[in-house]
């Protein structure tokens, strides 16, 4: 066959959905233009067109119609705030026994290392008698209204991969993050504000923007990162010299650039684009009332501990709250700094002092809003501490603690959950668990399933073969459901 008959049998992917004799191409092609972005006029109507954001039914009656992910990167230290193991103290400076380790290796200990007690003391708190750390003293409040979960389990041991498993039920990149998997499979209440948003309150994450990634997803569903201060988003605000009528002008051209482009390749990342290019326009409206926290009574900024101009874990919370009151879907705050290689009390300290507050806070605010029975708020990190405490001279480390995988401890409250329930348990050391573990696709599948999704059925067809957040594994913990 020569090289002109080898031109003759190629034919372009584009061309087949374009011109494809039956229709099949041109079918294919008004469908997916249909789906992806509303009209211009029925927008400009207030009617709500079918898009990729559009609101959608979920599997079954939900419990939750929003998250709010307080997640602790880092990883804070199961052992000195919530699960109280006084064995600890009576072993402290002894090396932990052999069958317990049984041959482990640790990145930063030897596995003789000697065992450290809690650092603070414990006590029961609420009807529930739940014990906490005398460094919670404001979730101690909320006791009742959340439900501990101290069985946690990953097979995770280093901070970026654990986080991103923990966010996208797999260990590396490359996967949609649970908030995409929500907003794919629910669509957005709001057209004035991003689905799904995150912001970060610390000195930074492991897993970087993979862990709040649409990963293979249509780029519409990814988590659009707001800035704790100043302007929510960058060069979102108009540029000078443009007046308002310049400035729709611009994006109704650029819009029209792009169906066109669209209509000729067939693309939806083109429409994710022409989204992204309308919500920037709203949200030069909707994100400075939105930041603007000078609206708050002075009582609730004191509640959460929140200054409205200083950025602080606190102010993320509060944020949040006017967030989901706004219709968004899925909030992630990032608090990262718990890796306490060293002076895992010192850490603690900070930490707590800056999230505590505000968590409990957080957990009050809806409750009296008459928002938490539907909101579900999820607090925790990426693994455990080891019971045994880290001393290295060389690197300047003391009375830290190691990377635990095998057990750590989390708390959810609201959307459907348990209430003033400490479920499933650990070991004298709490080194591995021994009731009721929760891997890290079983809170995955009951976060879904208290959404009204079933975690199985929510899918998205990719390199030919339907993918899901829990992947192959996964099952509702219907113990913790409400």
């Amino acid at each position: 066959m020569n090289e002109q008959d080898n031109q003759k049998l190629h034919i372009a992917r584009r061309h087949f959905f374009q011109e494809c004799g039956v229709g099949i191409g041109k079918i294919a092609l008004a469908s997916l233009l249909t789906d992806a972005f509303a009209t211009q006029s029925a927008q400009a109507d207030g009617v709500k067109g079918a898009n990729p954001l559009a609101a959608r039914k979920p599997h079954f009656a939900p419990k939750a119609k929003r998250v709010i992910h307080l997640f602790m990167a880092g990883a804070p230290s199961q052992l000195d705030l919530f699960d109280y193991k006084p064995e600890l103290t009576k072993l402290e400076g002894k090396p932990i026994p052999p069958s317990v380790i049984k041959g482990q290796r640790y990145a930063f200990i030897r596995s003789d290392a000697a065992v450290l007690g809690p650092r603070f003391p414990f006590a029961k708190h609420g009807q529930s008698g739940a014990e906490l750390s005398e460094m919670l003293p404001h979730l101690a409040e909320v006791v009742d209204d959340i439900c501990i979960l101290k069985s946690m389990k990953t097979d995770q041991f280093n901070h970026a991969p654990a986080q991103i498993l923990m966010n996208t039920g797999f260990a590396q990149p490359g996967r949609p993050s649970i908030g995409s998997w929500v907003t794919y499979g629910l669509g957005a209440e709001t057209n004035d504000l991003p689905a799904f948003v995150v912001m970060s309150t610390g000195a930074g994450i492991s897993g970087g923007a993979a862990n709040w990634s649409g990963g293979f997803l249509p780029t519409i569903y990814s988590g659009v990162r707001l800035r704790n201060q100043g302007d929510a988003i960058l060069d979102v605000n108009r540029p000078a010299g443009v007046d308002a009528k310049l400035q729709r002008d611009t994006i109704d051209l650029v819009g029209e650039f792009n169906r066109r482009e669209m209509a000729r390749e067939g693309d939806p990342e083109i429409a994710a684009r022409i989204a992204a290019y309308e919500m920037s326009y709203r949200l030069q409206t909707s994100a400075p009332e939105l930041m603007d926290l000078k609206s708050e009574s002075k009582a609730t900024l004191e509640m959460y501990g929140a200054d409205p101009d200083k950025p602080s874990f606190a102010r993320a919370c509060l944020l949040a709250r006017r967030l989901i009151e706004r219709g968004v879907r899925f909030v992630n705050i990032y608090h990262e700094g718990w890796d306490a290689h060293s002076d895992v009390a010192g850490n603690l300290r900070s930490n707590c002092a800056a999230t505590d507050r505000a968590s409990a806070a957080l957990v009050k605010d809806l409750k009296q809003r008459g928002l938490l029975d539907d909101t579900l708020v999820v607090w925790g990190g990426e693994f455990g501490r080891t019971p045994m405490g880290e001393t290295n001279a060389g690197l300047g480390r003391s009375q830290g603690r190691d990377h635990h995988p095998q057990a750590f401890t989390m708390w959810l409250a609201g959307g459907g959950m348990k209430r003033g329930l400490s479920y499933g348990g650990t070991d004298d050391l709490g080194f591995n668990v021994t009731d009721n573990p929760v891997p890290i696709h079983d809170l995955q599948a009951t976060i879904l399933h208290l959404l009204g999704l079933d975690h199985e059925r929510l899918t998205y067809r990719y390199a030919g073969r339907d993918f899901r957040l829990t992947d192959v594994e996964g099952k509702v913990i219907k113990e913790l459901l409400a």
